[in-house]
């Protein structure tokens, strides 16, 4: 793969991210914090009645790759259900791993292609949506 690692995409989505305020009153917060890079991503969460991100907010310390993942985690949260979060985070990491060929149904991940061969920047990609996945099923789903 000859593309390279920070792309355009990336670097706009890294300087774009949605819900940069921490929300006052979560029902549920998460910090996720990669133990090779030291980035950190804490997502803060409400759900509604039926257990769907209703209100989201985010403190992202990370490199290009987590902050462009979280802009991309954040960008589609909101209506999603523990579940739905649960499986975006596992199929992210199956791809990641080489253990899927496409990337997850999720918006814009494929621009993570470049990412593949490179394990050590994996942790970092994956850390948003670990922490949405976490914080969505604290705060009333399952997953």
């Amino acid at each position: 793969m000859n593309a390279p690692l920070y792309n355009t995409q990336i670097l706009r989505l890294a300087a774009s991210i949605p819900y940069q305020e921490r929300l006052a009153a979560p029902m549920a917060s998460v910090e996720k914090r990669s133990p090779v890079c030291g980035s950190r991503v804490t997502v803060d969460v409400e759900t509604d009645g039926e257990g769907r991100v209703s209100a989201v907010g985010m403190l992202v310390r990370a490199c290009a790759l987590g902050q462009a993942s979280a802009s991309l985690m954040g960008a589609h949260v909101v209506g999603r259900s523990a579940e739905e979060l649960a499986a975006a985070r596992d199929a992210l990491a199956a791809w990641l791993a080489g253990e899927r060929d496409a990337p997850p149904e999720w918006p814009g991940l494929e621009l993570f292609a470049p990412a593949l061969p490179h394990r050590g920047r994996h942790a970092s990609i994956r850390l948003a949506f670990e922490a949405a996945a976490e914080a969505a099923a604290q705060a009333g789903g399952r997953g």
